[in-house]
């Protein structure tokens, strides 16, 4: 009874003690937070805000005179109707290159996991071997490769799946083929990491159950790999959609995409309220796209 007495008499002296440790874990939990919230303040809140307050300023104001606080709820109507055209082109755009990476990703990813064998580390570093260049360069490189005189061109037309006349750059085509090779590998990687986790022997599971290689696939391998999937295809699209790069310098005026469209009006025509209402836009379009592609996709907790 005395030993049950004095352990009871401890325990109570130590109870404020242990109260204070816990109440100063908690604390520190906040403090390590600082540095990370302090970042998103400074460098995603403020300039979110910023770009919000700037497309609602009144566009007849300008640099020398200044911009004024009107809340012209027009400058979006007045952008989407100015601007529909480029904006709906890059949506476009980025949904076939997103398409194509998916399609060689995966065949890519596929061949990486489960055939490359002791060489797949080395074609894991030739998948990112091309982010060691400028991306700049890369496209350049494309620009050079779909040249009018150059192999690829020449090959189609003797091929007689080109005309004598026709051309690959400055067209859709060249766009979307610079899209797609500059953003393959945010759809190889993400998918690579979610086909190698597959057991095999689930694959050959469906085999045993008289599943052919086809429904097999469907069956087995492609809903275990979806995250892959959703994780690839918005670090493709998103991107993608934002690029003017590749329509800069591979297409024409008639490739124009709406990237282009408010570096332009930021930097050329300083319509600081029409550009900051089309970036609000395309970032209100975008987040929706990607909230009803993951709900459709049944990966909600993948955000």
């Amino acid at each position: 009874m005395a030993s049950t007495a004095e352990a009871a008499e401890v325990a109570v002296l130590h109870a404020p003690a242990t109260a204070e440790s816990g109440r100063r874990r908690g604390y520190l939990g906040y403090l390590l937070l600082l540095p990370a919230a302090a970042w998103l303040i400074v460098f995603f809140i403020l300039p979110l805000y910023s770009l919000l307050a700037t497309s609602l300023y009144d566009p007849a104001g300008s640099d020398f005179r200044g911009y004024e606080m009107t809340y012209e709820w027009s400058n979006y109507s007045n952008a989407i109707k100015d601007y529909w055209g480029p904006l709906v082109r890059a949506l476009w755009y980025a949904g076939l290159a997103t398409f194509f990476c998916l399609v060689l990703g995966y065949v890519l990813a596929y061949a990486i996991a489960f055939k490359a064998g002791r060489w797949k580390n080395l074609m894991l570093v030739l998948v990112i071997a091309p982010f060691f260049t400028s991306f700049l360069v890369r496209t350049l490189a494309w620009k050079l490769i779909l040249a009018d005189d150059g192999f690829v061109v020449n090959t189609l037309q003797f091929l007689h799946l080109l005309g004598p006349d026709g051309r690959l750059l400055a067209t859709p085509i060249a766009v979307v083929a610079g899209l797609t090779y500059n953003f393959l590998p945010f759809m190889v990687l993400p998918l690579f990491a979610s086909i190698d986790k597959i057991d095999h022997r689930l694959i050959e599971a469906s085999s045993d159950l008289y599943a052919n290689p086809f429904v097999g696939f469907f069956k087995v391998t492609w809903p275990l790999s979806l995250p892959g999937v959703v994780s690839g295809t918005l670090l493709t699209f998103i991107p993608a959609v934002g690029d003017y790069i590749n329509a800069t310098l591979l297409g024409n005026t008639n490739t124009r995409v709406v990237g282009a469209v408010i570096q332009s009006l930021f930097t050329d025509a300083n319509d600081y309220p029409a550009a900051a209402a089309l970036s609000v836009i395309l970032m209100a379009l975008i987040v929706a796209m990607v909230l009803v592609y993951v709900r459709r996709a049944g990966t909600e907790e993948l955000l």
